[in-house]
């Protein structure tokens, strides 16, 4: 896909084959991740690549973590390596920095003294900076979406099957608080038998797409104008597919999906082109849909919604809705808890939340809180991170995770440009899920890393 003309391509017949034909691939798994625990590392040595958009929160944050060296920095622009740096004084780390060329990472990814990489760059980087960093002999935590294409998500299971490295896909809103809790409610059975599940990402980013100061080169503009789909469905799907113990006990079967109409983004280029040339090569686009709704039927027959709009002009929310026999939750427009015709009243919640509350939010929650990254999920998800791979423990997010979670990406893009027909969504797990293990989201005898603040 690349420029054509005055817009820019979309999926091509040949790549929408190509689609398809990975949607049936399936394959004898090589080794289980699911629930693998690498052995401990007393002091975890991390290196990062990229230090735009939210590089440097998850650095500083990781500062914070005793038991941690951040030994080295990268990122395409200098200046934003030495800002980062700057940072660091005053800290116990003083990394080395890497910057000025397209593949500076890799010199930094091959020193033998890190035993975990950050990947936290534009999409295309994704997938070829973990493989390289697994096969280096590094585990990975790379930002959302892991992947791009069913291709790359196969990639990223058959390298860390093969090399027995955590390629951990870094979705902060499985560690929100709400949603943590109604995981811990759904594994008491608070729910009953789980039927229904919803996700999404609204937030209107029409502004910040479309800023010169925002994304390098325009990079997640571009995302909108080649590819009509759900492009970021990992934050509404994540919590939900942990709940309902998908690649764990159950597994997405097919999906379907359709876009609205761009009503909002050719017509924003074209008003910017008015005032300033730089955007003269965007007027004539044609942009993704600006919203998607995308239905996923699971092997046991439950059902998904997940929906992504980026463009219009409404509050924020990711939904979070479970539905189950018993009882519903849903944290956005109102974060509520109900058994019956009512929501819960603020006491009865308290209580839920006395009673729910996992311990892994009780024993960093008010320290994450403090420290932030979106309300204290950011901190909640690198602590956990850190404290696992120190006591030896497995994650809570495995490479099938980061490659299904991303693969509903490209599997919702080819049904849009099919009239919304269902396609097959891939077995990741080798038919593995069957006797996976559901996530465990007790300290598992760890908890054991402390925090500076």
């Amino acid at each position: 896909m690349g420029l054509v003309g005055a817009g820019i391509s979309g999926f091509t017949q040949a790549e929408l084959d190509d689609v398809l034909r990975q949607s049936k691939r399936k394959r004898n798994q090589r080794f289980n991740m699911c629930g693998y625990a690498a052995p401990k590392l007393d002091v975890v040595r991390v290196g990062f690549i990229g230090l735009g958009m939210r590089g440097p929160g998850h650095v500083e944050r990781m500062s914070k973590i005793q038991g941690v060296e951040i030994k080295a920095i990268c990122d395409l622009v200098p200046e934003k390596v030495d800002k980062v740096k700057e940072k660091l004084k005053g800290t116990s780390h003083n990394p080395d920095t890497y910057s000025g060329s397209a593949y500076a990472w890799k010199k930094m990814v091959d020193r033998p003294d890190l035993d975990l990489i950050f990947i936290l760059t534009p999409w295309d980087w994704h997938v070829p900076m973990a493989v390289y960093a697994m096969e280096a002999d590094k585990h990975v935590a790379i930002e959302v979406p892991a992947a791009k294409t069913l291709e790359e998500c196969w990639q990223l299971v058959e390298t860390s099957e093969r090399t027995q490295k955590h390629c951990m896909m870094m979705e902060n809103c499985c560690y929100d608080f709400f949603e943590m809790m109604t995981l811990n409610m759904a594994r008491d059975g608070f729910f009953g038998d789980i039927i229904h599940g919803e996700g999404a990402y609204l937030h209107d980013l029409l502004g910040l797409n479309f800023s010169k100061e925002g994304y390098q080169d325009m990079w997640r503009l571009k995302e909108n104008a080649t590819r009509n789909g759900n492009l970021y469905a990992t934050h509404g799907l994540g919590p939900i597919c942990q709940i309902m113990d998908i690649n764990r006990g159950d597994q997405m079967d097919y999906l379907t999906s359709l876009s609205s109409n761009d009503f909002m983004m050719r017509k924003h280029a074209q008003e910017l082109a008015e005032e300033d040339d730089f955007f003269a090569s965007y007027a004539n686009m044609d942009y993704r849909g600006n919203m998607n709704t995308t239905m996923v039927k699971t092997k046991k027959g439950r059902s998904i919604m997940i929906q992504h709009d980026v463009t219009s002009p409404r509050p924020y929310s990711r939904i979070h809705l479970v539905s189950g026999t018993k009882g519903i939750a849903r944290k956005w427009p109102m974060e509520g808890v109900a058994t019956g015709h009512s929501w819960f009243t603020e006491g009865q919640m308290n209580d839920l939340k006395e009673k729910y509350t996992p311990e892994i939010t009780k024993k960093v929650g008010e320290l994450a809180k403090k420290i932030g990254g979106h309300g204290g999920m950011d901190f909640m998800m690198t602590w956990r991170l850190v404290d696992c791979l120190r006591n030896g423990l497995p994650l809570d997010q495995d490479v099938y995770d980061a490659a299904l979670w991303s693969a509903i990406s490209p599997l919702s893009e080819w049904s849009v440009a099919n009239r919304a027909n269902s396609i097959d969504v891939p077995d990741f797990t080798g038919g593995a899920w069957k006797t996976n293990a559901p996530v465990d989201i007790t300290l598992q005898g760890g908890g054991t890393t402390e925090v500076r603040v």
